[in-house]
């Protein structure tokens, strides 16, 4: 059986989703192959790049991209997980074809107010938060413990 197919959305691309992304991947990647994207392209988030370095995981080379561009593509995924709350998670375009979406509703790391230190404390509790769910949802899945959506799949163009 091959890899399962994750995409992560959030708004911009910058810091959650890539922080998923690349947990997935390192945790667990000889079982799935994430991706992410944003509602809107943005730029990289230099407080998600120093906690994922903090942790030993190189997001720095990553690029920020739009879920609708792969929408347009046709590429299909098996799950497509919004880590946006859940407000901006509606905006999410449906992926035609995957089995399940789902929202894990983070703080955004571009939102933060304080100092450098106080914003980078608070991104640091984010990506830990983001790995202590992905965790569990691993469990989850490879138990076949995951619900189902109920978000019908729809046809482009209609």
């Amino acid at each position: 059986m091959g890899k399962k197919l994750v995409l992560f959305v959030c708004v911009h691309n910058s810091a959650r989703s890539q922080m998923a992304q690349a947990y997935l991947n390192t945790i667990a990647g000889d079982r799935f192959d994430a991706e992410s994207a944003g509602l809107e392209a943005g730029t990289l988030n230099p407080l998600a790049v120093e906690a994922m370095a903090e942790v030993g995981i190189d997001i720095s080379g990553n690029t920020t991209r739009r879920a609708f561009d792969l929408l347009k593509s046709g590429r299909r995924f098996h799950y497509v997980i919004t880590v946006c709350d859940a407000a901006n998670s509606q905006r999410c375009p449906v992926f035609p074809g995957a089995l399940q979406h789902l929202n894990w509703s983070f703080p955004d790391p571009a939102q933060l107010q304080g100092t450098h230190e106080e914003k980078r404390k608070e991104v640091r509790k984010i990506r830990d938060a983001i790995k202590e769910k992905l965790e569990s949802w691993i469990i989850e899945v490879e138990e076949n413990r995951v619900p189902k959506t109920n978000i019908p799949p729809f046809k482009i163009g209609l």
